[in-house]
């Protein structure tokens, strides 16, 4: 049974960091391409980044490009949003997802979600 795990979340300031962890288990790690997305109450989800688990390389939406960095961890099945310079703005219900589209950021092609971790930012 493939799970997702988000953790991470949190309340902090504008311009403040939080890193968000994503556990994969259930599947190869590296069979998918992994994504974040984020979700404001009545707002489409935005994928907002993702990584190539096989090969490396990463890729960003605009909106966060320069301050959000994604990692992974092999070993530990694991992938990271580092959130650096967080704005109000950024406030949202952050998911990780399973993708084999890769590089496209799009919520309709993901094959598996998390469950979310909010993430709060005050200005």
């Amino acid at each position: 049974q493939v799970q997702l795990v988000e953790s991470g979340g949190g309340s902090v300031q504008a311009g403040g960091s939080l890193r968000l962890s994503c556990v994969a288990s259930g599947y190869r790690f590296q069979r998918y391409c992994m994504e974040w997305f984020r979700q404001v109450a009545g707002k489409e989800r935005e994928g907002v980044a993702g990584i190539y688990t096989g090969r490396g390389g990463s890729y960003y939406s605009d909106s966060v490009k320069g301050r959000f960095t994604i990692s992974q961890d092999n070993d530990k099945n694991t992938v990271y949003l580092q959130m650096s310079n967080l704005k109000p703005e950024d406030t949202a219900m952050y998911y990780c997802a399973a993708t084999e589209r890769c590089g496209a950021l799009q919520s309709s092609r993901v094959i598996y979600w998390g469950k979310g971790t909010l993430v709060t930012i005050s200005s």
